[in-house]
């Protein structure tokens, strides 16, 4: 045995590979990242992962693993699960062979995604199991049982993590021997393998018949707990539960129930408690989940008991749960005094980071190229999913829209079509384009659209830790592979005008842009500098006395390296990575490298 102090998403890992899963595959999302990157630090040789170009490429690639016997785990993040969703209904009727776990990891908050959206609710939509998991201890076991079940009820299962327990570190012991699980191979069924609408709708019965067996299942799930007694009991799920224990402490006068496995509810497990106490208190993140599902058990059984969440306002409908929010609550509940717990009503606020791009950032001065280019004209920047939705920010404030991965190539071509006095732009990153946005394109230069596609390409996938891409050369196996061209797949597809360039290079970059805007049709721009975390930064600029404090470089492209300092524009060293993007709007020629060139 052999233990290791690891985040979260690796106690889960170290959980998948004890479980001897022999593939695995996924998309990178903050929080979700780190799983593979632990399962590839660890795996043995038998084990087979990969970063797929979206999260609906890996779902289908786990489930031929799955067809076949062998255990599969497919990690993303919670909006990850919308693009999987495709496959992940139609494997919920056909079912697994092998096991399979789904990681789709929520982020109450939001802290770096765009919805707060619920994998809870997502399970019960498509019939099958979730696990939720209240710590990294608890979420390596879990993760074993998740398989175990999977298999048992020949259904993929869903995993739930949440950030606070995907960020969070723990001490766990796991068998760095265990080999991948034993399975039999593909066995031919068509009656079994091939989705039709008579098979959909026999499994359909099957499939609810089956989940009020695993909701009876999951209420003898060691997991599943209930302690203490009185008349007043606290449920709580995930993360909260660990809020609710550090209140609480050793208390008895209050039962205390953790739902592990919110769907199927362990609905006997929970009418155990109910019928024994007056007033319960759900503590959850997002959706009112367990409370719902509390309520629907209290009017089927006629029980008196009082029951207290969100839909009460006793709790949030938005954002992250923390110790001390949940304290207050379960403060009223329990009608504790105020006095007995600190007081932190005069802590002043954390200070406000607001996210920008980085010093030296290259998408940056593409950016700013496009806008020096655009200056006087009407046109309309639609932004993507990455670092780039950064661009939002003033000064640059170049990011109109965003929506979802790949949504803004498409979004584009809706205003080519309905404004045509303005020129479109589609802002996308490489790891991006190959994620979700060739298919945009193709419907681009199908449908006639009139826009300019810049493909912002850093050769990394920067903003969930610079994994690679079908773009870097490299995979997840460490094999040295071919680089697929983004050249070459615009041409493939159709367009006929087509630039590579350093965004650095400034003067360049502006009559490019205004040269495209003038050509009717879809055109292409790939701004290709890599990201600064890849490269070993140039000499700092510097800024001479030649400054006459116009402030025109901290005005127009906002970098963070430059500051003021008593009174006057400097630069700081420890943020500069001369990019000398500065050095190219300075009207005087004030700012140059290390000597002032």
């Amino acid at each position: 045995m052999k233990k290791e102090y690891v985040m979260g998403n690796g106690a889960i890992a170290l959980g998948a590979l004890t479980a001897g899963v022999k593939l695995v595959s996924g998309y990178p999302g903050t929080p979700s990242s780190e799983i593979i990157e632990t399962i590839a630090k660890y795996k043995n040789s038998d084990v087979y992962v990969e970063w797929s170009v979206n999260e609906k490429a890996a779902m289908e690639v786990a489930t031929g693993a799955v067809y076949s016997g062998a255990r599969a785990l497919v990690t993303m993040k919670q909006v990850g699960l919308n693009v999987a969703s495709d496959p992940l209904m139609s494997l919920a009727y056909v079912g697994v062979k092998g096991g399979m776990v789904i990681v789709s990891a929520d982020d109450p908050g939001p802290i770096s995604s765009q919805t707060e959206q619920d994998t809870r609710m997502f399970a019960e939509f498509a019939r099958i199991p979730v696990f939720d998991p209240t710590s990294p201890e608890e979420a390596f076991q879990m993760i074993q049982d998740a398989f175990d079940y999977s298999e048992k009820y020949k259904t993929p299962v869903l995993f739930r993590p949440t950030t606070r327990v995907c960020h969070a570190y723990a001490s766990i012991e796991w068998d760095e021997n265990t080999q991948t699980k034993q399975y039999e191979g593909f066995v031919k069924d068509s009656k079994k393998w091939v989705i039709f609408p008579q098979l959909s709708f026999k499994n359909h019965a099957m499939i609810e018949k089956r989940n009020m067996q695993i909701g009876d299942d999951f209420s003898e799930y060691k997991m599943n707990t209930v302690s203490g007694n009185g008349k007043k009991a606290v449920f709580a799920s995930g993360v909260s539960y660990a809020y609710v224990k550090e209140y609480l402490q050793d208390r008895t006068d209050v039962m205390l129930v953790k739902i592990a496995t919110p769907y199927p509810f362990p609905e006997k497990l929970a009418l155990s408690v109910m019928k024994n106490v007056d007033e319960i208190l759900c503590i959850e993140e997002l959706s009112a989940y367990v409370e719902t599902q509390l309520q629907r058990i209290a009017g089927v059984h006629h029980l008196p008991v009082k029951i207290f969440g969100k839909t009460t306002g006793n709790g949030r409908l938005s954002g992250e749960n923390s110790a001390d929010y949940v304290a207050e609550i379960i403060g009223a509940f329990l009608g504790d005094s105020t006095e007995e717990h600190i007081n932190l009503s005069d802590i002043p606020e954390l200070p406000k980071r607001p996210p920008v791009l980085c010093a030296g950032c290259p998408h940056r001065a593409s950016f700013y190229a496009v806008k020096k280019a655009m200056q006087g004209k009407k046109a309309y920047f639609c932004g993507d999913i990455g670092c780039y939705t950064l661009g939002n920010a003033m000064p640059l404030d170049m990011t109109d829209t965003c929506l979802c991965m790949g949504a803004g190539i498409t979004i584009a071509q809706g205003f080519s079509h309905t404004n045509k006095d303005a020129v479109s732009f589609a802002f996308v990153g490489d790891s991006t384009f190959f994620a979700s946005g060739m298919t945009g394109t193709v419907n681009a230069v199908y449908n006639g659209a009139d826009m300019i596609l810049c493909i912002l390409d850093n050769s990394t996938t920067a903003m969930t830790g610079h994994q690679p891409h079908p773009g870097t050369g490299k995979n997840m196996m460490s094999d040295i592979i071919q680089k697929i061209d983004i050249v070459k797949i615009l041409e493939g597809i159709g367009i006929k005008n087509i630039a590579v360039l350093n965004p650095f290079e400034l003067e360049k970059a502006v009559d490019t842009v205004r040269e495209f805007a003038d050509i009717s049709g879809v055109k292409a721009i790939i701004f290709k500098s890599p990201c600064i975390a890849l490269k070993k930064p140039d000499s700092c600029m510097k800024i001479s006395e030649k400054c006459i404090q116009c402030k025109k470089c901290i005005r127009e492209i906002g970098c963070p390296a430059i500051i003021i300092s008593d009174g006057k524009v400097t630069i700081d060293s420890a943020l500069c990575n001369g990019c000398k993007l500065c050095s190219k709007i300075c009207p005087v020629g004030a700012i140059g490298g290390t000597e002032n060139e």
